[in-house]
C-alpha cells in the first residue's frame, strides 16, 4: 500500500513539474506574462514598460515573465510560450492588430485571462476580460482637426508613420488619409519609418532632395518628428511657429512639448502609457472573485498647441525627462 501511495505520490509531482505549479507551489503569487514592445522604441514605451515592471512586482503579489518585441510572429510566439507556462494572466500590447484569434483562443480553453493594453487587436470581445488602451483614431482626428484650424491656402504633407498594422498607427493615419482622400490635403510621400528617429529623416531628407514643395510634418511618434526636424534643419529650411514647415508629433514626451515651448514644433497629440495599476485593480478585483463589467477603458488625452503650451502642461503631462 505505502509503494502505491508512493508511486501516485510520484505521478503528481511530476504532473505538478509539467504544467509549472500554476499556483507557484504555494507562494500565492499571481503569475502574468506581458507581451509588450521594447521600451527602445520610443519614449512613450520607456514609460509604458517601466510602468508595468513596477505595478507587475513581485512585492505587489506578481511573479511576472515579460517578452519585448516589435515583431508580430515573435510575439505571437511568445504567447505561445507564456500559455505553455501556464501563467493565470495575459497582457498584450500588440505590434500587429491582426492575427491573434488562434492565440487568444488558446488562452481561453487554457483559463487563462487577457487583458489587452495601450492598443486594440482586431478580435472578439469573448477573447479577454477588458481592454485599457488609447483611442488612437482620436488621437488622429484631434491632430488633423487642429492642422484644419490653421487655415493654410495648402497642405502639403510628408506623413512618417510607425509600424504598419499597428494600431497606433492605424488610428493616427485615419483622419489624414480622409484629408487625402477629400483633396484637401495633399500628399508629398507617405511612408513608415516603424517608429524610427534615423528612417524618418531619411524620408524628410529624400522629399527635399526631390525638390518637391512641403509645409506640413505629420510624424507618428515624436522620435520621427525629431529626425524629420533634424532634416529640415540641416537644408536650412526654418520650422515652427510662424516659419516655413508645421512639426506635429505624438506622445507628449518632456522634450518634444520643450520644442512646442520654444517654438520649433506646433503640435504634440498626447498618448498616456500608464495602464498598468488599472488592469492591477481589474485582477485583484477578479482574484477576489469579483468581474470585471466595463469591457474597454480609454485613457483620457488632449493634444498640446505651441501658442498655448505652458510649463505648467510639460511639468504635469511630459513623459521622461
Amino acid at each position: 500500500m505505502k509503494r502505491v501511495f508512493s508511486i501516485i505520490l510520484g505521478l503528481v509531482m511530476v504532473i505538478c513539474v509539467l504544467s509549472s505549479c500554476k499556483d507557484n507551489k504555494g507562494d500565492g503569487l499571481i503569475r502574468v506574462g506581458i507581451i509588450n514592445n521594447p521600451p527602445s522604441e520610443s519614449g512613450y514605451r520607456e514609460a509604458n514598460v517601466k510602468d508595468f515592471e513596477e505595478v507587475f512586482s513581485r512585492e505587489n503579489g506578481y511573479e511576472t515573465e515579460t517578452f519585448y518585441s516589435l515583431n508580430h510572429n515573435e510575439q505571437l510566439n511568445a504567447a505561445r510560450q507564456f500559455i505553455a507556462n501556464g501563467v493565470d494572466y495575459l497582457l498584450i500590447s500588440a505590434a500587429s492588430s491582426d492575427g491573434w484569434d488562434s492565440v487568444l483562443r488558446s488562452a481561453k480553453d487554457a483559463g487563462i485571462n487577457v487583458f489587452l493594453f495601450d492598443r486594440m487587436i482586431n478580435t472578439s470581445e469573448d477573447f479577454y476580460v477588458a481592454a485599457v488602451v488609447s483611442d488612437m483614431a482620436r488621437q488622429g482626428d484631434l491632430a488633423v482637426r487642429w492642422l484644419r484650424n490653421q487655415n493654410l491656402d495648402s497642405y502639403n504633407v510628408v506623413h512618417i508613420q510607425g509600424i504598419m498594422g499597428s494600431d497606433a498607427q492605424i488610428g493616427r493615419t485615419s483622419a489624414l488619409d480622409r484629408e487625402f482622400a477629400a483633396g484637401t490635403m495633399r500628399n508629398v510621400v507617405q511612408q513608415s519609418a516603424a517608429w524610427d528617429e534615423d528612417e524618418a529623416k531619411r524620408i524628410v531628407e529624400a522629399v527635399i532632395a526631390s525638390g518637391a514643395e512641403l509645409n506640413v510634418i505629420y510624424a507618428e511618434n515624436d522620435g520621427m518628428a525629431r529626425g524629420a526636424v533634424s532634416a529640415l534643419a540641416e537644408a536650412g529650411i526654418s520650422h515652427g511657429v510662424d516659419k516655413d514647415v508645421i512639426i506635429i508629433g505624438f506622445d507628449a514626451n518632456k522634450w518634444a512639448l520643450r520644442e512646442l515651448l520654444a517654438g520649433n514644433w506646433n503640435y504634440n497629440g498626447q498618448c498616456s502609457p500608464f495602464q498598468a495599476s488599472i488592469i492591477d485593480e481589474m485582477i485583484k478585483k477578479l482574484e477576489a472573485g469579483g468581474e470585471i463589467t466595463e469591457k474597454k477603458v480609454i485613457s483620457d488625452e488632449k493634444g498640446f498647441d505651441a501658442r498655448t503650451i505652458t510649463q505648467a502642461d510639460i511639468d504635469t503631462y511630459g513623459l521622461g525627462e
